[in-house]
């Protein structure tokens, strides 16, 4: 079909399963998009997108024009704007494609302001793709289809994501409690949990080659015998590239990855204060360098995970320019831990982009 369009389609794991067990039929949305999915004809695909795991699931033939309501299917959200659909191919959450895989062959990942600005493209559908992007897609999962590869999911990254809410600067969430009155219970971890994760990105950087700085007021408090001497790969001064203002924002990062004079990775890790005081760090340095290139990172135990899309989503950080949201990815301690177990043997011949496949993007679906 050669006029044939190509729009993008996003399922939580809950919506995935829903979609599955009403039987694979029907495809909706939000009443919001009702113009965009009247645009929608017969014969387009759908590029179903699997937030969470990041990964593309299905291609779904669009069989009917658009219509409103129907029977119940989805629990949280009725989304009445709908479709009816057929699989073109169907793959299972552990066989489908990364889009990292295929980032080689997709537009939205040229020419990026910030690294993860890619994000940007999967958060809101329907969303008309590029005709070039959406056969590639469509390719990549026809051939996941007929050669199968397993790669394990998460359950927990599965899980849905604080609700955004509409606002005049855009989608952002609005957190119920306060990071001020969070209370003891909330802060899960101990100190030493901090600086094992500390020295875990420590020796990793070490690993892969590279130079590593810790923050300067943890120089003192590491695991052990209490001194950094044990770890003799710390650098002692971070390169003048900035203004003094930036500089001593970045000096109190928790861990930062470097490569000769350029700083390739920025790790904050919240275990032991409130999400919020971190993110604090990486909203000034945002601020501070709008134009600035580097993978920031968010590490925080596994059930603080809504908690941090939830803070990082706030309206103060989406105002920043770009959102913080796109500046940040999440990596949970448990993945963390089980991935650097995983690659122990050939650790020497990682690259710092696998980061990307650990993390999560911290962007939540528009409303």
């Amino acid at each position: 079909m050669a006029d044939r369009d190509y729009w993008l389609d996003l399922f939580t794991g809950k919506t995935w399963q829903e979609f599955l067990d009403a039987g694979s039929s029907v495809s909706g949305f939000r009443r919001s998009r009702w113009t965009t999915v009247q645009r929608i004809k017969k014969g387009d695909y759908l590029l179903c997108y699997l937030t969470g795991v990041s990964r593309w699931i299905v291609i779904l033939e669009v069989t009917s024009s658009a219509f409103l309501d129907g029977p119940l299917i989805w629990s949280d959200e009725d989304f009445p704007a709908r479709l009816e659909v057929m699989a073109v191919a169907l793959l299972k959450p552990e066989t489908a494609v990364p889009i990292l895989q295929i980032r080689d062959r997709l537009s939205i990942f040229q020419n990026l302001a910030s690294p993860n600005a890619w994000t940007g493209h999967v958060r809101g559908s329907p969303t008309r793709w590029k005709r070039s992007d959406g056969k590639a897609v469509v390719r990549a999962v026809l051939d996941a289809e007929s050669s199968p590869v397993s790669r394990p999911v998460d359950p927990r990254k599965l899980a849905r994501r604080p609700r955004a809410v509409k606002s005049e600067i855009g989608s952002v969430t609005v957190p119920d409690q306060s990071p001020a009155k969070e209370s003891e219970d909330d802060l899960t971890a101990s100190p030493l949990d901090h600086t094992a994760v500390q020295r875990t990105l420590l020796r990793l950087g070490k690993a892969l080659g590279l130079d590593v700085w810790v923050a300067r007021n943890d120089r003192t408090r590491m695991v052990g015998d209490g001194t950094t001497q044990s770890l003799p790969i710390l650098i002692d001064e971070l390169p003048i590239q900035f203004d003094e203002a930036t500089t001593r924002t970045i000096e109190f990062i928790d861990v930062l990855w470097l490569r000769r004079n350029a700083i390739i990775a920025a790790f904050e890790i919240e275990s032991t204060t409130s999400v919020y005081s971190g993110l604090l760090r990486m909203a000034d340095l945002i601020a501070m360098q709008p134009n600035l290139n580097i993978p920031l990172y968010l590490v925080a135990p596994d059930e603080r995970r809504e908690k941090v899309f939830a803070e990082v989503n706030r309206p103060v950080f989406s105002r920043l320019s770009p959102p913080m949201s796109q500046m940040c990815r999440y990596i949970a301690f448990s993945e963390l831990d089980e991935q650097i177990r995983k690659a122990e043997p050939f650790l020497s011949y990682l690259k710092p982009e696998f980061l990307e496949e650990i993390s999560e993007s911290c962007e939540v679906e528009e409303p």
